[in-house]
């Protein structure tokens, strides 16, 4: 299981709006490149890419919490 971990401080979103289903749920196949959560930073919306493929284990963090740099926010097993 690999943990993935911020690189930023923001805000943590689990999905592109709020009535919309989120990037991943648990179960589902990740793909290098794919959007796993956006974090906002000023008003700004940063898409965290995947860097490994894998299947998504889940998010570590609750949507629209707070979430800070070096933290582990959601799992990937490789």
């Amino acid at each position: 299981m690999i943990k993935i971990e911020a690189a930023m401080p923001g805000l943590l979103y689990h999905k592109p709006e709020p009535d919309a289903e989120p990037f991943k749920k648990p179960g589902d196949p990740v793909a290098v490149g794919d959007t796993l959560a956006l974090v906002e930073l000023m008003k700004s919306f940063v898409p965290i890419e995947a860097e490994i493929a894998g299947t998504f284990r889940g998010f570590l963090i609750g949507d629209g919490e707070s979430l800070d740099p070096g933290v582990p926010f959601c799992e990937i097993e490789a």
